[in-house]
């Protein structure tokens, strides 16, 4: 099984060598070499693209039209090709506690069956990823003037070898009888869901239940890839109860992988390597240690302050926690911390960060709900406080025994010495956000600053700087954020499935009827989003949620700010809470950690998370004190 968190390949690449796996290892080979190259250009593309932008608008006064557009295209191709790579790698996020503790024989069947429910959602979705390119052709790009077609091409090209990859791999599979055994399974249960169809077409809105939370836990136990997991549930729920065309599937996946706050996410994810190749991550983790490396327990507040700090300023939860992982996690683990602990106190500090601005989920609620984002801004800092404040004790109970014998405290000179050779790195974060906050930079341009000082500092300050690194630090970057990507467009796929069943409306119309007031529409409301955070991407949520809600609030005379921290931070908590929380399997794959083994240890830092919420819901002024 991977430690790496994700689809292991197991019984597939221990099978002995046919003829036909021979083949097919080779034609892997080819598109590996192609693919991997395609997907490392465009994430250098990326950055060059948006630094120009920066240059050009700032330095020269004269701003590029087109570089947004630009990226954009390019974004849907980095996300579609870094899938494939990660799917060729086997790095697609999903659970694997059951498949772990099968025998052999099952294992084996298992593993097939999760390659065989990726593929068969592949097959149905390439048709209608064709249409959708075809009917894109006839969108013209403003700034370029080109066919949108262009980039739309992406999906249906990412889907084609992603699916000719899952033939590849079931050619190297020996074991014949597991092949045909899984296909068949997987047969079965589609002529079966086939066969209902009038049956389910009359449950209505329980059809949500069949599809969402039976469908989605069954794949998702059975080792299925997380996004392939929701997406045959959406594809499945579409089909099988309702008239939608299926382009429309494949429009919403582009819609949320396509989110240019959202290129954030790769550009963040190689500035962490790139900071722990040059040497900025040691110099500042020296510093840090030097500071609480004799406290029990003390690079863990060091991450949950760390996240507090670097928070909002990529727009994505994601994208900050692979800003922080790669510069603390090694020195962590030196010191003995289990990478499931590390893993879950990640996920819980990206739930507890959620209110701090610049969040892009605070601009969202501002926008769609018409509460001032700047009061909102203001409401965000303490709640996040309180909740760090919780998470703290947990870390305290847990590393209060920690064995501290071997580890020497610094002295002045020490600690003063570290902080000089740690200061062009400490600096980063705070220039990072004075880029943002002073307008120099978007919140997706400004880890392109970041890269270019970490480039800077690597060869002059650090004289660290592995050029033989930097072509597999890009393929890596790539893979990571087509498996996040893909995830989070499934999930856009399945929130817009879950508006159209009319759900949103129905929940909003019975949290008015409840008796109570405004205490039990909190309360009904933190259960709510933290349901909704766990299928729901944040933004999603807030857009479905947001406008029925908040009036509702307003007329039980709670306040707006207040009601818009708890709902935050319940959703928050649902989207890093497993088994289905997307935010805890992308902090899973930016650690490299399998998802197996932060399960254990997340619960306490789930609890301490739920316990800081309702101090934020039960006492008004965290949120609202200094409006």
């Amino acid at each position: 099984m991977s430690h790496s968190g994700i689809v292991s390949r197991g019984a597939l690449d221990d099978a002995p060598v046919s003829p036909w796996a021979a083949r097919a290892k080779a034609a892997e080979a080819v598109l590996k070499l192609l693919v991997e190259t395609a997907a490392a250009v465009l994430v250098l593309a990326e950055i060059g693209i948006l630094f120009a932008g920066i240059v050009a608008r700032a330095v020269l006064n004269m701003p590029l039209v087109w570089s947004d557009e630009l990226a954009s295209i390019l974004f849907l191709w980095l996300a579609m090709l870094g899938a494939v790579v990660a799917f060729r790698r086997g790095e697609h996020m999903r659970m694997t506690a059951l498949v772990g503790i099968s025998p052999p024989r099952v294992q084996a069947f298992l593993e097939v069956l999760a390659l065989g429910a990726a593929f068969a959602f592949l097959v149905l979705v390439i048709g209608p990823a064709l249409e959708y390119a075809e009917e894109e052709a006839f969108i013209t790009t403003p700034a370029l003037g080109i066919s949108n077609a262009w980039r739309a091409a992406a999906l249906p090209v990412g889907i084609g070898l992603m699916a000719l990859v899952s033939v590849l791999r079931l050619a190297r599979e020996a074991d014949g009888r597991a092949i045909i055994g899984s296909l068949a399974a997987l047969l079965a249960i589609g002529v079966t869901l086939y066969a209902a169809q009038p049956v389910l077409r009359g449950f209505g809105n329980w059809n949500l239940v069949v599809f969402f939370v039976g469908l989605v836990a069954a794949a998702v136990f059975a080792g299925v890839p997380i996004a392939f997991a929701f997406g045959l549930a959406t594809y499945a729920y579409l089909a099988l109860t309702t008239s939608t065309p299926m382009m429309v599937l494949v429009g919403r996946m582009d819609e949320g992988m396509s989110h240019l706050i959202l290129l954030a996410v790769p550009l963040f994810i190689f500035l962490g390597v790139l900071i722990e190749m040059t040497g900025m991550a040691r110099a500042m983790v020296r510093f840090l240690a030097s500071l609480l490396g004799h406290v029990r327990g003390g690079l863990s507040y060091v991450l949950v302050g760390a996240m507090y700090l670097v928070s909002g300023i990529s727009g994505s939860k994601a994208a900050d926690m692979a800003a922080v992982a790669p510069v603390l996690f090694p020195e962590m683990r030196e010191r003995g911390a289990k990478p499931g602990d590390l893993v879950a106190l990640l996920s819980a500090t990206g739930a507890q960060t959620e209110t701090i601005p610049p969040s892009i989920v605070l601009i969202t609620i501002g926008s769609v709900t018409g509460v001032s984002i700047a009061a909102l801004f203001t409401g965000g800092l303490l709640p996040g406080l309180v909740l760090a404040a919780t998470l703290c004790l947990v870390v305290w109970r847990r590393y209060r025994h920690e064995d501290l014998s071997h580890v020497k405290r610094a002295s002045a000179l020490d600690i003063g010495r570290a902080f000089v050779i740690a200061l062009p790195a400490i600096a980063l974060p705070f220039l990072i956000r004075a880029a943002v906050m002073e307008g120099v930079a978007t919140a997706t341009e400004v880890s392109t600053i970041g890269i270019a000082y970490s480039v800077v500092a690597g060869l002059l300050i650090y004289r660290r700087f592995d050029w033989s690194r930097v072509g597999p630090m890009l393929v890596d970057t790539a893979a990571l954020s087509g498996a996040i990507l893909l995830i989070i467009g499934t999930a856009t796929g399945m929130a817009w499935a879950l508006t159209q069943s009319g759900f949103s409306r129905d929940l909003a119309q019975l949290m008015a009827g409840l008796p109570g007031g405004g205490t039990a529409f909190i309360a009904v409301s933190v259960l709510a989003f933290i349901v909704l955070g766990s299928v729901l991407e944040g933004i999603p949520a807030i857009v479905l949620f947001g406008p029925l809600l908040f009036p509702i609030a307003r007329q039980l005379g709670v306040h707006e700010v207040h009601y818009a921290m708890v709902v935050i931070l319940a959703m928050g908590m649902g989207l890093f809470a497993p088994p289905f929380g997307v935010g805890y399997y992308a902090a899973c794959a930016i650690a490299r950690v399998h998802p197996n083994e932060g399960m254990r240890p997340i619960w306490g830092y789930l609890l301490a998370l739920l316990v800081g919420l309702l101090l934020v819901a039960a006492i008004p002024w965290i949120s609202t004190g200094f409006l």
